[in-house]
């Protein structure tokens, strides 16, 4: 049915515009009031002449009733421009008529394709582009360390591209959509019932809602989730500009089933005298018409409207150009540029401009609190009305919103995930071929037909799941084949990830993406020790360092200096020439090492000066005599072997534990021919014939050689010469997230001739998902954290110490050479007597400084004398 505002239909200055609308829905009618209020605003200051005559159908929200509602407007009432409908599956239908009849069609439908354009030239998108709101979202889950997330939509064609468009943003934070639930516009309770049972589940725990103008399907959703306990504590919902924007329209019991919700809606100043008068008058007539709505605010959906009829009066009185028509109306439309309600209003490309300011919103009581505001390449900041341009922007939410409402009102901010016992788990393999069972250990139960596994690697793993900051849940197989063979079969996609002692090495890299090396990254080579070679001529020396002779030969000679000069006006023996002197100086200063016989003393500044004296040298020559006979009596023992140039040089055989890559670096890096080169599969042949002499030396990873030494702790060490390889780490599947979507809605794309949304968003999320497990990023940061934590140091401990040493008896025959890294050095050093010699040095200064001060007739005892 047809309505008409004016009567004038003759009138030559008359407008006709016809509008497509759902009149029952909220936003129809407040489309219906916004259109007829811009009609009328425009008609009464200034424009007498121009009427602007609206014809509006109603679609009912149904596309085909849309086409027909277009075709009786275009035949019948032979209007000369179409506003509406909103939704593309409408505009889709209406603009392949607008076009044929060449008649102008402002859309307010948000998902207008770049191509539609092109197919449609006289088709314009009237409402500004919602699309950053999904960039909005994902700063939102960024904020609060969410990483798992869930789509909750309406089957509807509009939807997938939001969907799209909403993995791209949460792609760009590092954030997984799991997965997509799509519910029919009509979802029967039954159904509904299925759809979340099917969330509930599962382990993640955060939804994002995406509903268009559906609110009777909104406030089922919501009913629905609080009679399933979906609305309680560790939930968090998260709804987007298009429910968000029509919350105040709700009915209070769904409002109270809503209680913790986050909205993002379009957000403009509402503060502008031109719109708080349009509000003022909006809700006057909305109250009138529509008395059983409860809340006659306008939404922006209504401003939208108004603007995009005012958009049409002002382009009406711009000049014609000299063809005039349709296409002379058209082209003044895409010229339009004021200033209204939402804002600037132009139309670039025939599309009007984004919106890139969100209000961030929080359903608290009987209505809900705006949080703060998100803006499109700045972030978020305070709800300052009105002073946008000077606001101060966070890159976090958490910086500037303060404590969130969330669902059932928990005091801690959810996790956003929940253990789940019927979770698909995740299939790890794990190598039953480990030289070294100390880092992976199975055994296999043939009854139950089960593993249980443990060991270094098992246990690092373990506690690095329990850092993640979502529910992994995870199941071991074992697999009896090469590491090569292991990392392939991930490949492959029999196991999603593989955990071992598995070293990081090139040829593995295309198969699989690996951890950060949660090992030491070196090869390194083992060695037998033997007597270190020592210059015995010169034996007597090394007890001290040189640092200290030098050190003891100066203080001596201070010592007997300050001596000297106290006591040379009194002792003719410290009397004579310079030489004597000299002589005797010396002398005194080097006899004290070795006896306490000297010369009378006549001070007791000297005598106070030489006890210290004595007391260092006594210390001295005791400390001397203990270590040269440690020296001479203990064995000390150093690496047989420094580095790959002497086993080179001697032409010598080496040895290495059965892994194929340490092969390929000994022949190809290294440079070893490989007929000396001897492959292992048991560290007890290797170390036998290490001893033996059969071989020179062995060559593994670190962390399989300080288990070695830990076992064979005597007679062997590791050499100083090292060389940088991958170390290990745990490997995972190469896989697409893009997988994760709703498999439904994926075909859905392809089967509905949606080829633009096909080609221009399909291809571009497989091609960023496919480059790596989308849970490898977090595992890298929990191991990470472990590290970190300290608990990687307490495993490696605890593995180390679990170690018995092997006797020499068992395996090496009898030896007392020292076990390790080899002995330290045995001299002694001038920080062993640093203290010693300061108070030495400091009792001979303050003697002399108080000799050279007082009189010599008071120092002097009075019973000696001086010899003539």
């Amino acid at each position: 049915m047809i309505t008409s505002t004016e009567a004038a239909v003759t009138n030559p200055s008359t407008f006709r515009i016809g509008a497509i609308v759902d009149e029952t829905s909220r936003i129809g009618k407040e489309q219906i009031l916004a259109m007829q209020m811009a009609a009328k605003d425009f008609q009464d200051p200034a424009n007498q002449s121009l009427v602007l005559d609206m014809y509006i159908t109603d679609s009912k929200g149904e596309p085909l009733q849309a086409a027909l509602s277009a075709q009786e407007l275009v035949n019948s009432s032979q209007v000369k421009a179409i506003v509406g409908p909103c939704s593309w599956e409408e505009t889709s239908l209406v603009a392949q008529i607008a076009t044929k009849n060449q008649i102008p069609l402002l859309s307010f439908a948000d998902s207008t394709p770049r191509w539609a354009r092109e197919r449609w030239p006289f088709l314009i998108q009237a409402s500004s582009s919602k699309s950053a709101q999904m960039k909005a979202i994902a700063a939102i889950i960024q904020s609060w360390n969410w990483h798992q997330v869930s789509v909750i939509t309406e089957d509807v064609e509009s939807s997938t591209k939001a969907v799209l468009q909403l993995s791209t943003a949460l792609r760009q934070v590092n954030v997984q959509l799991v997965d997509v639930i799509t519910l029919p516009p009509s979802s029967n309770p039954s159904l509904l019932s299925h759809q979340l049972e099917s969330l509930k589940v599962r382990p993640c725990r955060v939804f994002v809602v995406h509903l268009s103008s559906s609110t009777a399907l909104a406030e089922q959703l919501f009913r629905t989730a609080m009679d399933m306990k979906m609305l309680e504590r560790d939930y968090v919902w998260i709804t987007t500009h298009a429910f968000t924007s029509l919350l105040h329209t709700f009915h209070p019991s769904t409002i109270s089933a809503m209680q913790g919700v986050i909205g993002v809606k379009g957000h403009f100043r509402e503060t502008k005298p031109r719109y708080q008068s349009f509000s003022k008058r909006f809700r006057r007539r909305f109250s009138s018409a529509h008395p059983d709505e409860s809340n006659h605010e306008p939404s922006i959906f209504a401003v939208e409207a108004y603007d995009a009829v005012w958009a049409l009066a002002l382009s009406l009185l711009r000049p014609s150009n000299v063809t005039g028509g349709q296409e002379d109306l058209l082209n003044k439309l895409l010229l339009c540029n004021f200033n209204g309600l939402v804002g600037n209003v132009q139309f670039t490309v025939q599309k009007a401009g984004s919106l890139n300011t969100f209000e961030v919103i929080n359903v608290i009581g009987k209505s809900y609190n705006g949080l703060g505001l998100w803006t499109d390449g700045h972030g978020f900041s305070e709800n300052t009305v009105g002073e946008e341009e000077t606001a101060t922007y966070f890159s976090s939410m958490r910086d500037i919103m303060g404590h969130v409402i969330w669902p059932g009102r928990p005091r801690y901010s959810p996790k956003g995930w929940t253990p789940s016992p019927i979770s698909e788990p995740i299939i790890i393999g794990i190598p039953t071929e480990s030289i070294f069972k100390q880092f992976v250990d199975i055994e296999l139960d043939p009854v139950q037909n089960t593993i249980s596994a443990k060991g270094y690697a098992i246990d690092l793993f373990e506690k690095a799941v329990e850092q993640l900051p979502f529910y992994l849940p995870y199941e071991f197989r074992a697999f009896n084949g090469t590491y090569n063979a292991l990392v392939q079969q991930i490949y492959l996609k029999n196991f999603d990830a593989a955990v071992g002692d598995i070293a990081i090495v090139t040829n593995r890299l295309p198969y699989a993406d690996f951890t950060h090396p949660y090992t030491e990254s070196e090869l390194v080579m083992i060695v037998p020790l033997q007597s270190k070679k020592v210059n015995r001529a010169w034996l007597f020396t090394k007890p001290f360092t040189g640092s200290l002779w030098l050190l003891i030969f100066i203080l001596n000679i201070y010592n007997g200096f300050v001596v000297w000069m106290i006591e040379r006006d009194h002792c003719l023996k410290l009397r004579g020439s310079i030489g004597n002197q000299v002589g005797v100086m010396l002398s005194l200063s080097f006899t004290t090492l070795f006896t306490f016989q000297g010369l009378k003393l006549h001070s007791n500044l000297s005598r106070m000066a030489l006890v210290v004296w004595l007391f260092m040298a006594l210390a001295i020559t005791q400390t001397y005599t203990a270590n040269l006979s440690s020296i001479l009596t203990v064995p000390k023992l150093e690496p047989a072997i420094d580095n790959v140039e002497s086993i080179q040089m001697r032409r010598a055989n080496i040895g290495y534990l059965k892994v194929t890559y340490v092969a390929k670096y000994l022949e190809e890096v290294l440079h070893f021919s490989p007929k000396k080169v001897k492959e292992y599969t048991s560290p007890e042949d290797s170390m036998r014939d290490l001893h033996e002499g059969v071989i020179a030396a062995v060559f593994m990873e670190r962390p399989w050689a300080k288990i070695l030494l830990a076992r064979y702790c005597t007679g062997f060490t590791i050499a100083k010469q090292s060389f940088k390889v991958g170390g290990f780490g745990f490997v995972s599947l190469q896989i697409s997230s893009f997988l994760h979507l709703n498999p439904i809605l994926v075909l859905n794309v392809f089967l509905t001739n949606k080829w633009y949304f096909t080609e221009q968003f399909l291809f571009d999320e497989l091609q960023a998902f496919a480059k790596g497990s989308p849970w490898l990023p977090y595992v890298t940061e929990a191991l990470v954290k472990v590290t970190e934590s300290g608990q990687l140091r307490d495993l490696e401990i605890d593995m180390i110490a679990s170690q018995k040493c092997v006797g020499n008896d068992e395996l090496l025959g009898d030896s007392s050479s020292e076990a390790g890294y080899g002995s330290s050095n045995p001299s002694l050093g001038a920080d062993s007597f640093w203290m010693l010699f300061v108070f030495t040095a400091g009792t001979s200064t303050l003697a002399l400084l108080m000799f050279m001060y007082w009189s010599e007739d008071e120092l002097y005892d009075s019973s000696s004398s001086v010899v003539k």
